[in-house]
């Protein structure tokens, strides 16, 4: 698998978007969130979208500092991601807090959240 994030994997849909923050589920490792639907529309297995809030950081260069690290984590770590996918899915990846992570802790950070996805089906032992 190529380590690319191209234009069709972009999540640029108003309406997937919305639907994203309507009916989405999420799986949340601090300080990251994962929100996801399934994505019936698209033809592209995965598309992801970067959030990073103004609440946390008031400055865009902090902000476009941060979705850059989340694009890049998610870029080496998609694999992660497409192995268990079947479905065409749509993925909002947040950075919710105003700690500043190294881009070495938000792809350590990014690993795991991708991993609690893969996770989430699973049945729990009992």
């Amino acid at each position: 698998m190529a380590f690319t994030y191209p234009k069709s994997e972009k999540l640029k849909s108003r309406k997937t978007i919305e639907l994203l923050f309507t009916s989405g589920k999420s799986v949340s490792k601090f300080p990251l969130r994962l929100v996801y639907v399934q994505n019936p529309s698209e033809t592209e297995i995965l598309q992801l979208g970067v959030s990073v809030s103004k609440r946390y950081f008031k400055r865009a260069h902090d902000r476009n500092y941060f979705k850059r690290c989340l694009r890049e984590a998610y870029r080496l770590n998609k694999h992660i991601l497409v192995e268990k996918l079947e479905k065409p899915h749509a993925f909002m990846l947040l950075y919710q807090s105003n700690e500043r992570l190294t881009s070495e802790q938000i792809q350590y950070k990014t690993i795991q959240l991708f991993e609690k996805f893969n996770a989430r089906d699973l049945p729990k032992p009992e």
